[in-house]
């Protein structure tokens, strides 16, 4: 089973829903809590724990071998992100932060071998196990690489491969295609917002988002107090989703964020909201051990 926390707007605290979440659902189910959040992974500064198990991803890049060149710019031709140039007479040269690995270069290429495999680095992944009873799989995108997109494939791959009963997924911020692809197969999307204009605005693109993957939505409202909860409830409506739980403004959990130790595990009223939306979702997925 799969479920994915998410939310259009960044910084509406979708993170720290995850990582309370899936503390209180580790008592429940075995679960693996997969931070996707690849340009900025932060799941592992609210657990208190360090990222182990380091291991690097690799994205394919051409290598020419002009010996066996034709000169026939088929691969320039091919290439939709305009990463191969050519001189004059056809001699293809690589611009590496524009590539994406699609491989049509090599397909596409007429001479075998005139193109090789070559592979650079472009993140890394981890398998961190936690206090908590769970363990944390992340990624994090090498520092000046523009492309998310296999990181997060990978990273979601791993935590796939570590033995669960549940998968909590944490997603990016906004509503790209990483965020799809990290939302992809879930049985419940939780979308956390805030109730200020810009969280109101992506909240609506994040739901859209929802109902055009064909899932069932929930709603989290955090920072309630702060802003027109009312016009959440609207939309959730419209999209037929569910508000589900509200977070007011809370020292607390901002004490908890600091400290690097859930706010779920405390006896404050914050913590209560968690278990709660926790046992809403052990009912939603059929109960646990």
């Amino acid at each position: 089973m799969q479920i994915a926390v998410s939310g259009g707007k960044g910084g509406t605290g979708k993170s720290t829903v995850a990582v309370n979440l899936a503390v209180a659902l580790a008592g429940s189910f075995k679960l693996v809590l997969a931070d996707l959040d690849v340009e900025a992974p932060n799941d592992h500064l609210l657990l208190g724990v360090e990222p182990t198990n380091e291991r690097p991803v690799n994205q394919f890049m051409p290598h020419f071998d002009y010996s066996k060149c034709t000169r026939c710019r088929k691969c320039a031709e091919v290439c939709e992100e305009h990463a191969i140039v050519t001189l004059r007479d056809g001699t293809p040269f690589l611009m590496p932060n524009l590539c994406s690995g699609c491989r049509a270069c090599e397909i596409v290429c007429p001479v075998p071998g005139a193109i090789r495999e070559a592979f650079k680095v472009i993140g890394h992944t981890y398998v961190t196990e936690t206090p908590y009873g769970f363990n944390l799989v992340a990624g994090k995108l090498k520092e000046g690489e523009e492309r998310s997109m296999p990181l997060v494939v990978e990273a979601k791959k791993l935590a796939r491969s570590v033995p669960h009963e549940l998968l909590l997924v944490d997603t990016a911020a906004g509503t790209g295609n990483t965020v799809s692809k990290a939302i992809e197969g879930s049985e419940l999307l939780i979308a956390v917002t805030e109730p200020t204009p810009l969280g109101i605005h992506d909240t609506e693109l994040i739901l859209r988002l929802g109902r055009l993957m064909e899932m069932p939505t929930w709603v989290v409202i955090n920072r309630a107090d702060l802003g027109d909860r009312e016009r959440v409830y609207e939309l959730a409506e419209k999209y037929g989703a569910e508000v589900v739980a509200e977070i007011p403004y809370s020292e607390n959990i901002v004490r908890s964020y600091v400290g690097g130790e859930p706010v779920v595990l405390w006896d404050v009223p914050e913590a209560r909201a968690f278990r709660g939306l926790a046992g809403k979702v052990v009912d939603f997925l059929g109960g646990g051990e």
